[in-house]
């Protein structure tokens, strides 16, 4: 039996029992939400079954399913989201260039910008959260290198509730602030941002700037100069970052002046895509989630991150770091 199932297994096992465990408090000196629940699941595709897991979590649902993807082809996916709408609230928001008819109807909006509605989370029942760079398709599944997250949070539920109906109203590539911008989940802090609202380079920026002994990454599209800058600034710490190589070849992207500059950086092996958003901050942060590293990410795509603060998250993430670094 792999490892996403057995994972779901108890997942499923453990929300019918305590709802997974939340409870909930606020740090009122600090003003700041903390709450105890399961630690976050991970998932890497397609080393695991990501498919599986993101269905089921779906399944979980009693009351809503509320989903932002910018793509979804996965047949398994359409199928459960078909099962639950019929006793449950299933929304979907999907960006209109991937507007391939396999979902239509009331329940599923397309946005209508230029911008790319680049999101990839589900917010189920208002406590669990899925997202990371996995795109509900094929490819993503099965060939590109992904990552799928999965929290159990009622505040990061509000913030990507909040988030999504604002995109299932029409909002796209605006809107307000995170409600909740910091959450401490068992006692480690989450930070929790949406694009371009929330200016997420310059939450990446602010985390490389901490960075006291490591900084490795995994990233798609790196074209955005400033964090390259926060990196090259950072030359006297351990270094290592993996470009996809379809990317790289941007007169944008900064594969090549971190290159030109002694940093260790290489083009990925895998022949589909390194579709990974990922920094890992001195083996004990990680940010991860839809957001490219670019100028579109930053200004105007609708996107989402999360900083984990967390070792034992950090940890799950540097072994795939290194995966793909050996790859």
């Amino acid at each position: 039996m792999n490892k996403a199932l057995i994972l779901f297994m108890l997942l499923f096992f453990i929300s019918g029992c305590s709802k997974l465990g939340i409870s909930g408090h606020s740090v009122k000196e600090k003003a700041i939400p903390a709450e105890t629940s399961q630690e976050p699941i991970v998932l890497f595709c397609p080393r695991d079954n990501c498919t599986k897991a993101l269905v089921s979590v779906i399944n979980l649902s009693q009351e809503y399913v509320h989903c932002a993807f910018f793509d979804l082809d996965l047949n398994e996916v359409i199928k459960i989201a078909g099962e639950k709408s019929k006793n449950t609230d299933v929304r979907l928001v999907i960006d209109n260039d991937n507007n391939n008819g396999l979902v239509s109807g009331d329940s599923v909006r397309f946005d209508s910008q230029n911008q790319l509605s680049h999101n990839k989370f589900c917010v189920i029942d208002g406590y669990i959260v899925s997202t990371g760079s996995f795109n509900p398709t094929q490819r993503d599944a099965y060939y590109n290198n992904n990552n799928l997250i999965i929290f159990s949070s009622r505040y990061l539920a509000e913030n990507y509730e909040n988030e999504f109906n604002e995109l299932w109203n029409g909002y796209f590539g605006e809107g307000g602030k995170v409600e909740y911008p910091v959450v401490y989940i068992n006692g480690n802090k989450v930070e929790n941002y949406f694009c371009p609202d929330d200016k997420c380079s310059e939450k990446v920026v602010n985390a490389i700037n901490s960075a006291k002994a490591s900084i490795y990454f995994m990233t798609f599209s790196f074209t955005k100069e400033d964090i390259a800058d926060a990196i090259l600034f950072k030359n006297n710490i351990d270094i290592k970052g993996v470009f996809d190589k379809t990317q790289s070849g941007s007169k944008y992207s900064q594969y090549w002046r971190l290159k030109d500059f002694g940093m260790d950086v290489k083009l990925d092996k895998n022949k589909y895509f390194l579709h990974h958003k990922v920094f890992i901050i001195d083996n004990e942060t990680v940010i991860t989630g839809s957001f490219n590293p670019s100028s579109a990410g930053e200004y105007k795509n609708d996107e989402n991150i999360v900083i984990i603060h967390n070792k034992e998250t950090a940890k799950k993430y540097l072994e795939e770091f290194s995966y793909v670094w050996n790859q």
